[in-house]
């Protein structure tokens, strides 16, 4: 009997003995193999330059604009080339992402200003145009184009709404991100 009990212990033994050993000889194909970081694709910021798509509407669903059937709109991000609320809801984004965005006037063209009128001569605006709504492409001092419109129409003169057309609206963007280059690059 204590021979038996003795070599259930050396068994015992044994097994744990031989057990590191058998990990150890183990096919080297058969251990899991090491996790392969994958690159991170950039993120949008500052200095990035960005291709993106997008869809613009107003608050009652009417498009407004879209880049839909033409090239994605590009800009380098922290220049002020968009407005500050969508270049804001880009920023840490990537390519392949996509986003809807609401802005409110303050965050995009602003609110209406009453001020932002000027009275030009009649003969300044093309017979056409002399009515209230439509819009014309005006030219700064500095050579700067902008959309402006008749406001009203007078005798000898024709008042100008100078605020951007979209100036006052919230604006809902779907945003799809295409393309993202570091400023290094």
């Amino acid at each position: 009997m204590r021979f038996r009990s003795r070599s259930v212990c050396s068994l015992v033994l044994l097994a744990a003995w031989l057990l590191p050993a058998a990990a150890l000889a183990q096919k080297p194909d058969s251990a899991p193999a090491p996790r392969e970081e994958k690159p991170m694709t950039p993120v949008i910021e500052k200095g990035a330059t960005v291709r993106f798509d997008y869809t613009l509407k107003d608050e009652a669903g009417a498009l407004l604009d879209s880049s839909e059937g033409r090239a994605p709109l590009t800009y380098v991000h922290g220049r002020r080339e968009i407005i500050p609320g969508l270049e804001r809801e880009l920023a840490g984004m990537r390519a392949g992402e996509e986003k809807d965005v609401v802005l409110p006037p303050a965050e995009a063209y602003g609110p209406v200003d009453p001020a932002a009128v000027a009275e030009v001569p009649k003969r300044a605006v093309p017979p056409e145009a002399l009515v209230p709504g439509t819009e014309l492409m005006a030219r700064s001092p500095d050579g700067e184009s902008r959309v402006v419109r008749v406001k009203e129409v007078r005798e000898d003169s024709v008042v100008l709404d100078l605020n951007h057309p979209l100036a006052g609206k919230t604006l809902y963007f779907h945003v799809r991100v295409r393309e993202v280059t570091p400023a290094s690059q």
